[in-house]
């Protein structure tokens, strides 16, 4: 099962409505749409690094496959 859900799966609306609170008080009005941008580019540089990676490794396996081609017909 994912983790996540464990996590917030049993959660309901009383605790999501305290948790609410909790950040308004703890960050204020103001600060939230701030605390929202810096959640939103964190986590687009995260979604960014891990489409490099995949990438990069993607492309690594296609050379490694087009090397032990080239070895073989020779």
């Amino acid at each position: 099962m994912n983790p996540i859900f464990l996590i917030f799966g049993s959660l309901g609306g009383t605790e999501w409505l305290l948790i609410f609170l909790a950040v308004l008080l703890l960050f204020g009005g103001r600060k939230i749409p701030e605390l929202m941008r810096g959640l939103g580019r964190g986590i687009r540089e995260f979604n960014d690094a891990r489409t490099k990676v995949s990438d990069e490794l993607e492309e690594g396996i296609k050379e490694n496959k087009n090397k032990k081609e080239l070895e073989k017909s020779n």
